[in-house]
């Protein structure tokens, strides 16, 4: 299984038609669907699927299509993740409509195209899974756990701050955990 760990946008047309297709980690999925419908209000449709692991190690996924015809939209795109085994990662596509009906067949072809060239473009990474590692800091160590944090690259961080102390709360790959308790 693979996966990504920002975010990939790549811009597709065929036949006036423009399909802007964003590939991001699922922890953004909501964030960048809301960003979208902001950026692009003017767009016919914005499309998704995204697959992920649950708690029990399960691909949990799901899709949309945003008012296409049935099957011509979220199943291709969600088809084209499957096949290159992503993990962890949603697919949304901005569509304008170009004044040229595709038809159901070329609609699906069109959508599938778009994720698999934003697929090309990524940066994929082999799938890891994550653990979550929670401790608690004084203020005084804030600045250089962060700091030890963009060095070993985990980017899953939830900060609580308390009255006399932060709580962390992160997920990253085993051997990121240990490399961060090695240094705190």
């Amino acid at each position: 299984m693979q996966t990504i760990h920002e975010t990939f946008i790549h811009t597709y047309q065929i036949n006036r038609s423009k399909f802007i297709a964003h590939l991001t980690p699922i922890y953004n999925f909501k964030t960048l669907l809301a960003q979208l419908k902001i950026d692009h209000p003017k767009a016919n449709h914005i499309v998704y699927a995204t697959r992920e692991l649950n708690a029990f190690e399960q691909i949990v996924e799901n899709f949309s299509d945003d008012g296409e015809p049935k099957g011509c939209a979220g199943i291709p795109t969600l088809n084209v993740l499957r096949g290159n085994e992503l993990i962890n990662v949603a697919l949304l596509s901005v569509r304008y409509f170009g004044g040229i009906e595709l038809g159901t067949g070329g609609m699906a072809r069109a959508y599938g195209s778009a994720v698999k060239e934003v697929i090309a473009v990524a940066s994929l990474q082999p799938y890891q899974k994550l653990v979550e590692y929670r401790f608690v800091s004084s203020y005084n160590h804030v600045e250089s756990i962060l700091y030890h944090l963009k060095q070993l690259e985990i980017i899953h961080i939830e900060r609580e701050f308390g009255v006399e102390d932060v709580k962390w709360k992160l997920k990253a790959n085993q051997e990121a955990i240990e490399a961060l308790k090695k240094r705190l």
